[in-house]
């Protein structure tokens, strides 16, 4: 059984380096092959582009607005584990130079710079760029190529390329590949390539043309070289045929990878400028490779930035530890060439782009108080800011404080905003080891993630750009959903004065922080207990906002200032986490008393037809007129929006026609103007679009409890005396959240005690 599943494995790995490798081909097959597929010959910035879009998009909703996000940086092909989080609007701006500069409008000289705080995503960009490009890559569209040579064939005495040493008798061992992924078509005579380019561009008319500005690296033109040398030496017709022969010359393809078409500076590399850029000369290879007086290029490393990312893409994360290096890097965007030696010069064909912290931004200013002489003004000229913030939308940050504390890595997508409220309210159980080596399982109670990320949220959100009538968890659930909910009306974000003044997510809590609090809650024990349920090993939401507030004081990471803004601001989440656990009690009470949606269908049939006339048929078909008792005892009952007063004998005053008009018909009217292409027909609307009537369907208050229940007692809760009213609404309940609303029974018990040691105050 074991061989079975290994053989299994081996046999899915074939077929993964199957698909992603291809036998190399001679020049003409490549060349037929770019008409055929031309995203394959694409540019650096062109191809970088492709991939990109290559992965589609998809709808999201950040600060309250609908916008198109690139599937892309969700990191797809790696199950989302280095996800972008959030900062949809800034990765878009990039996709946007990217097509600039991919079509060279104005832009093709910048490089491109992602600045943000510590732990808003920048890391994890670069992950989600390798990943991608990796990737695409290995697709038939985005498959990349390069050169390799073989000179041992034009003289078989000769050295040839072998780096010294005597070449073994096999053919494939004299194959080198370009070390810095050059284009295929630069070994075409620029006339030539130039003529092949504008046929190929002709034929893909409408998209960003292909440009292929590149020379030869040093090292395949040494090869090139020589090659001419033997052929011109011995008359040889069709020079260049010779030179692109099969036996001599063939292009393979290569996945992009770090090293290979990607490179990557880290903040700890080291050597001198030259060495971080291209690389270095070997010296104990310069006498092998003596080249007519002259260092030969093969002597070259070719490990540097440049070197590798030639090709796609060069990435210099962390760039304040290279700020020596970007002022070398200030004429590579226009001029695409970097020197090896002060006679050996190597064209470049790569999208630039530095990562770092603010701290770069202080350095370029230093001398920004001399005005125009300030020396590094051009390279502050150069540079394309993008600028990453904290996240200000409470499910993204749900979501990333859940990746931190289990590892998932799925990115949430939903079609309804509904789907994605379930799961920022979902528990979390974590494993952990307690002191004794036991192993044990502790549970975030429902609302518990969503209280963290909340103020994490609430503290970066600025007071000033936000209307007097709205509280800064207001603006976070505008943020998130689009709109806010207030009883019965949905008002939609334009309908609030919210400032864009772009200080939302410069600063705040971290995640960083969050999850380190919630880490230690789970090595923390709590003080309570339960005769039957293990209610020590759950995190209620009151105790992640105590630990988050209480934590500030000694986390380095705050200012006096920031501590105190911060604690100020705990509160308002407080009360709104408390009212979620409210309304999941309330609801888990009144859960078989909820009115089913054929009660509630009839009565917006009844409405409907009392309003517009039209007619309203019974089971059997037969023509019926509106009924005023089945509409009133609706109204009274189940809405408990009226009382006897409000209607003369079944028929409605004033009141509660104007309530019908505007919440019930306007609700009718704007569905069929959503769908007015369709045959409307009220039987067709789906109710919980109607807020008044999502309300009858979802939601209760202690007012229907009170009438529902006439011995109920709230202050009897932690203990009800057997075989009375509450007791038994107390075993239902725990029952219903346990089973409908993902309580666990311990975190049910905690959650209705704390809500019921609120009601009970004021429950008379």
């Amino acid at each position: 059984m074991r061989a079975m599943r290994g053989s299994t494995y081996v046999d899915a790995a074939d077929r993964t380096l199957e698909e992603a490798y291809e036998e190399p081909m001679d020049l003409t097959a490549y060349v037929d092959r770019v008409f055929e597929q031309p995203t394959t010959a694409s540019h650096a910035s062109k191809y970088l582009l492709e991939a990109i879009e290559a992965a589609g998009t998809r709808t999201v909703i950040e600060e309250g607005e609908e916008t198109q996000r690139y599937r892309f940086f969700d990191d797809p092909s790696n199950d989302g584990e280095h996800a972008i989080l959030g900062n949809t609007a800034v990765l878009n701006e990039f996709v946007d130079d990217l097509r600039s500069i991919a079509a060279g409008r104005a832009k093709d000289e910048k490089i491109i710079w992602f600045e943000g705080p510590t732990a808003t995503g920048k890391s994890e960009l670069k992950r989600c760029l390798v990943n991608g490009l990796r990737e695409y890559s290995k697709t038939p569209e985005g498959r990349r190529y390069t050169l390799e040579w073989n000179i041992n064939t034009a003289e078989p005495d000769d050295r040839g390329l072998s780096y010294g040493g005597t070449p073994s008798s096999s053919d494939d061992d004299h194959w080198y590949e370009s070390p810095v992924q050059v284009h295929p078509l630069a070994v075409f005579p620029d006339p030539i390539r130039n003529d092949l380019l504008a046929e190929l561009n002709e034929a893909i008319d409408g998209h960003l043309p292909i440009t292929v500005d590149t020379r030869l690296d040093p090292f395949s033109r040494e090869a090139y070289e020589y090659l001419e040398a033997v052929y011109r030496q011995h008359g040889t017709e069709g020079l260049f045929s010779a030179i692109a022969d099969e036996r001599h010359l063939r292009v393979k393809n290569y996945v992009v990878d770090v090293g290979s078409g990607i490179g990557v500076l880290h903040a700890e590399d080291d050597g001198s400028p030259k060495e971080r850029l291209v690389g270095s000369w070997m010296h104990g290879m310069l006498q092998e490779l003596d080249s007519r007086g002259r260092k030969n290029p093969q002597a070259f490393s070719y490990d540097g930035v440049l070197s590798q990312g030639n090709g796609v893409l060069t990435v210099v994360e962390d760039a304040a530890q290279h700020a020596d290096l970007l002022q070398k890097l200030l004429n590579i965007p226009d001029e695409r060439s970097v020197k090896l030696d002060k006679g050996i010069a190597m064209d470049v064909d790569t999208q630039m782009l530095i990562i770092s912290n603010p701290d770069l931004e202080a350095q370029l200013n230093q001398h920004a108080d001399r005005n125009g002489m300030d020396p590094l003004k051009a390279l502050k000229r150069r540079l394309d800011k993008h600028q990453f913030g904290y996240l200000t939308n409470l499910s993204l940050e749900t979501e990333l404080i859940r990746r931190e504390l289990t590892g998932e890595t799925t990115v949430w997508t939903a079609d309804q905003y509904e789907e994605i409220a379930e799961k920022i309210r979902e528990p979390v159980t974590v494993t952990i080891k307690d002191a004794e080596g036991r192993l044990r399982d502790r549970e975030f109670a429902p609302h518990a993630l969503e209280a963290a990320a909340l103020y994490a949220v609430v503290t970066r959100l600025d007071e000033e750009g936000t209307p007097a009538e709205l509280d800064l968890v207001d603006k976070a659930l505008i943020y998130d959903q689009g709109y806010l909910q207030e009883g019965d009306t949905r008002r939609e974000k334009d309908e609030f004065d919210l400032t864009d003044d772009g200080h939302d997510g410069d600063h705040g809590i971290p995640v960083t922080y969050t999850r380190d609090t919630l880490a230690s809650l789970l090595q923390t024990d709590r003080e309570r207990r339960h005769p039957d349920l293990p209610v020590e090993d759950v995190v209620m939401p009151r105790d992640v906002l105590n630990a988050m507030a209480e934590g500030l004081t000694d986390a380095p990471v705050f200012s006096t200032g920031e501590r105190s803004e911060f604690e100020n601001r705990v509160v308002p989440v407080k009360n709104h986490i408390y009212d979620r656990q409210e309304g999941d009690v309330v609801e888990a009470i009144m859960y078989d008393k909820r009115v089913d949606e054929a009660t509630v269908a009839e009565y917006v049939e009844h409405v409907y037809a009392w309003e517009t006339d039209e007619p309203l048929y019974n089971d059997r078909g037969e023509e019926i007129d509106p009924d005023p008792l089945k509409m009133k005892l609706f109204e009274i009952d189940h809405l408990g929006r009226f009382t006897e007063t409000a209607y003369e004998s079944n028929l409605p005053r004033e009141s509660v026609r104007e309530f019908r008009r505007e919440k019930v018909i306007t609700a009718l009217n704007r569905h069929a103007w959503e769908h007015r292409d369709e045959d409307f027909s009220v039987d067709q609307v789906d109710l919980t679009s109607i807020p008044v009537i999502k309300n009858v369907l979802e939601s209760h208050d202690w007012d229907d409890v009170s009438r529902t229940f006439e011995d109920f007692d709230p202050r009897q809760w932690d203990d009800p005396p057997s075989d009375t009213e509450t007791a038994r609404v107390k075993a239902a309940t725990i029952e219903r959240l346990v089973d409908e609303f993902g309580y666990s029974a311990a975190s049910a018990e905690l959650t209705s005690r704390h809500v019921m040691g609120q009601v009970s105050y004021r429950w008379d």
